[in-house]
């Protein structure tokens, strides 16, 4: 059994990114492990200040959701990443939350394996490619750790599709069935 730290970054209710962090959440349950699914909606995430106090501290000074969140990353075995994809990059509170973790950095985090779900209307792998390059990034800093799948929701033009593209469902829950 692992712990799975599941992350949906859209601010949006019953978004898309959502619907599949979900499926991804039954998934991996189903998988028989211990699953937490954070929705960044209603958390207040600010901006990193660049001081690097984290690095001495083990954690943020800003004290605000970002540090709970945080230490649910460094305790999870697993972290899979849900977010719509606006201008062919990862949302802005994701890469904000990302920013705010870097007391990871420094940290005796357990979770190795990541695993990406994104969202958008344009349905090219072009556009999961740059969350990748972006999550690779995050990565190379964290030794040990390596994205081992994802799930490419293309092709999304309207709230709530998600729901009934079965292909992308069956896509989510057999990634959090892998898990």
């Amino acid at each position: 059994m692992k712990k799975v730290l599941i992350l949906s970054t859209s601010l949006r209710e019953n978004s898309n990114s959502e619907i599949l962090a979900k499926e991804t959440e039954r998934g991996a349950k189903d998988a028989g492990n211990d699953v937490e699914l954070i929705s960044l909606k209603n958390k207040n995430i600010q901006f990193c200040k660049g001081c690097l106090a984290c690095q001495k501290l083990g954690k943020c000074i800003i004290n605000d959701d970002a540090n709970e969140i945080t230490e649910k990353m460094k305790n999870a075995d697993v972290i899979v990443w849900a977010t719509p994809v606006y201008y062919y990059e990862m949302s802005g509170q994701m890469k904000t939350l990302i920013d705010r973790a870097n007391s990871l950095y420094v940290s005796k985090y357990n979770f190795k394996d990541i695993y990406v779900i994104t969202t958008s209307a344009d349905g090219s792998e072009n556009v999961v490619q740059t969350v990748l390059n972006g999550l690779d990034g995050w990565c190379a800093c964290l030794p040990g750790t390596s994205i081992k799948g994802y799930v490419n929701g293309g092709g999304l033009d309207n709230p709530n599709a998600a729901i009934n593209n079965k292909n992308l469902m069956e896509q989510a829950y057999n990634m959090g069935k892998s898990i």
